[in-house]
């Protein structure tokens, strides 16, 4: 088969990036997979094959320069020429292709581009809409025998043939249904919607396959554990081929798997996290949408990205590697804020950077065997973040009302942890099994619920640091000593403490529903339980520490601690609210501080500078007022 002329015109001046690595992408599949046909044994077997091999990998290395530069450039040349070298030395198909596939991967990292579908494909709607627009050259099975086909010149391929199969992915297909084929009749489909283009792509990818495959695929994808490790998620069966499959599992194996996961890519959506097809889908189309002049579209799409594509995976990638989670969670930040005022190459650039970090998420995500421990862990270290800060409030108050010797209201605070604790519960059974909390929803709720804090803290904090001066506490136990708190006090601490933990259980709650999966229960309830004994154990040890302070100094530490989680609750409500898209966000350049709810944006450093200033202030205020106090008593 001949495809004369696809290679031959530059790429237009006005094709995006994206289109134009997915042009060299495209020319480099082709010589990765036809090759083989065009020479053997350092022989040639067809010239007109052979010099469309050249053409192609000339044409690719031509098509790499007038990308733009980055810091893969050179590398990416470097790698171009020595392909081009190979075809020109009549190299072994085998290395031929691993030279070409290599590099057709580089160039997808450099450039990144949506390899696979935003939502599960419809193959009954793809085989009806072969059947519309493809039967009559291929074939209605794909055997390259349809009515026109004798007509033709080059004649269609024939799809159902194995060879040609088992070397070509799906994204090819997909990159062949939408570009179509210059100087053959295989005319570009790309009018046809996006999501029809990748259901017509993996119904073609069925073609080769027979019922007997398909059956003995199900059965490996149930029994065989590195089967599902060899195919993680919706992007890796886009971009793997039954040969490539072949070389982490043996050929039967890899052609089996190929054809159930290919007639079934549902089965992938209980194969572990998910991944981030959805966030990277929908960076590309905000680029997309503000190079077409629409800003506000690409301002939702950005927000999409990470509420819709990323929040889903966030819990699972943050227990198994903190640190690239953090700089996507960052990255997305500075995405919005670029897509909210930047031009479109600094968007675009923001999006590549981005696009690399999600494929690394990818790759840490995929099943392991030691996703076991990974869930202990995991489960361990969440439950301690997310309750240390409830802790530390709730025993504050605990410590403050057995100091003032208010054990009668004590059941207030108590009452307010246990029914945050239950209503937790309930969430659970909500996000699980009822309905999906949105990301949208949980940011709202972790950043209002924040703030509210904060600013109770805040008035608590000045209130404590006020009865630590001058002697005040003594004046305060001699005038309420004897006196209940009214009913008005007593159920605002009570809301103080639901709302303090709740908070915590929302987001761990969350968090743990998105980790829970099949078979790692166990080692979740582990970590769970685990991460329970810690808070307990140093619940007990602070309230005995409270309680041999004297009560002038306790007022003075627990003032300084809750003035400093109100600090901290205001960075994260605000941040919180940022994530939502309800705040807008200006980054700057400061390091990100989870513990300290320092985030990289003026707007949550302001609304924390703004709380530090008002306990400043409230300090200095009760400082000279205490020093009055005691010249008066003097």
């Amino acid at each position: 088969m001949t495809w004369v002329g696809f290679a031959s015109a530059a790429i237009p001046v006005e094709m995006s990036v994206e289109n134009k690595a997915k042009q060299v992408w495209q020319l480099l599949d082709y010589v990765a997979v036809d090759y083989g046909g065009a020479v053997s044994n350092g022989a040639v077997l067809k010239d007109s094959e052979y010099a469309e091999m050249q053409e192609f990998a000339s044409t690719a290395e031509r098509q790499l320069g007038e990308l733009p530069s980055g810091n893969t450039s050179g590398t990416l040349r470097q790698r171009a020429a020595r392909l081009r070298s190979a075809v020109a030395n009549k190299e072994d198909p085998g290395t031929v292709a691993q030279l070409a596939h290599s590099l057709a991967d580089a160039v997808q990292k450099a450039y990144p581009f949506p390899v696979a579908p935003v939502s599960l494909p419809d193959l009954a709607r793809g085989a009806r809409l072969f059947q519309a627009q493809c039967a009559a050259c291929h074939g209605p099975q794909g055997h390259g025998d349809g009515p026109l086909a004798a007509s033709l010149n080059p004649k269609p391929i024939a799809l159902a043939a194995r060879a040609r199969a088992r070397e070509r992915t799906l994204f090819a297909l997909h990159q062949i249904i939408s570009s179509g084929v210059e100087g053959t009749s295989m005319v570009s489909f790309g009018a046809l919607p996006d999501e029809d283009r990748w259901a017509l792509a993996f119904f073609v990818g069925t073609l080769p396959y027979s019922a007997n495959d398909t059956a003995a695929g199900a059965k490996l994808w149930q029994e065989s554990a590195p089967a599902r490790q060899a195919m993680p998620g919706l992007d890796a069966l886009t971009q793997t081929s039954e040969h490539a499959l072949a070389a982490r599992l043996d050929g039967e194996s890899a052609k089996a798997l190929t054809a159930y996961l290919r007639t079934n890519p549902q089965a992938l959506a209980e194969n572990k996290p998910g991944g981030t097809s959805i966030a990277k889908a929908k960076l590309t189309q905000s680029v997309d949408a503000l190079r077409g002049g629409d800003r506000a579209a690409a301002t939702k799409l950005a927000l999409s990205a990470y509420l819709d594509g990323f929040e889903p995976v966030e819990p699972a990638l943050a227990t198994r590697d903190r640190a690239l989670f953090e700089k996507i969670e960052s990255g997305m930040v500075a995405f919005r804020a670029k897509v909210a005022e930047g031009n479109v190459d600094e968007v675009q650039a923001s999006a590549q950077t981005l696009q690399r970090l999600l494929g690394d998420a990818d790759r840490v995500l995929s099943p392991s065997e030691n996703d076991a421990v990974a869930a202990f862990i995991g489960a361990l270290t969440i439950l301690l973040r997310e309750g240390l800060e409830a802790l530390l409030v709730i025993v504050a108050m605990l410590a403050f009302l057995k100091k003032a010797q208010r054990q009668d209201v004590l059941v207030y605070v108590h009452a307010g942890w246990v029914v945050a604790l239950a209503a937790g519960g309930v969430t659970w059974v909500v996000a699980t099994y009822l309905v999906g909390i949105s990301g949208a929803s949980r940011e709202l709720t972790e950043g209002f619920s924040s703030l509210f804090a904060a600013v109770v803290l805040l008035g608590v904090g000045m209130w404590m640091h006020q009865k630590s001066v001058a002697g005040r506490w003594q004046v305060y136990l001699k005038e309420k000593l004897s006196a209940a708190l009214d009913r008005r006090a007593a159920w605002f601490l009570f809301s103080l403490a639901f709302v303090a933990v709740y908070r915590e259980v929302f987001e761990t709650v969350l968090f743990y529903a998105a980790l829970w999966t099949e078979g790692n229960g166990w080692p979740l309830l582990a970590g769970l339980a685990t991460g329970m004994a810690l808070l307990a154990i140093l619940a007990v040890v602070l309230l005995r520490t409270s309680a041999r302070l004297p009560i002038g100094q306790f007022f003075a530490a627990s003032s300084l601690l809750v003035a400093v989680l109100a600090v901290v609750l205001a960075g994260k409500g605000i941040a919180a609210l940022q994530e939502a898209g309800l705040l807008h966000t200006s980054p700057i350049p400061i390091p990100r501080i989870d513990v300290l709810g320092v985030y990289p944006s003026w707007q949550t450093l302001l609304a924390q500078l703004a709380v530090l200033l008002a306990v400043v202030v409230a300090f200095l205020i009760n400082v000279r007022s205490g020093r009055s106090t005691t010249a008066q008593q003097a």
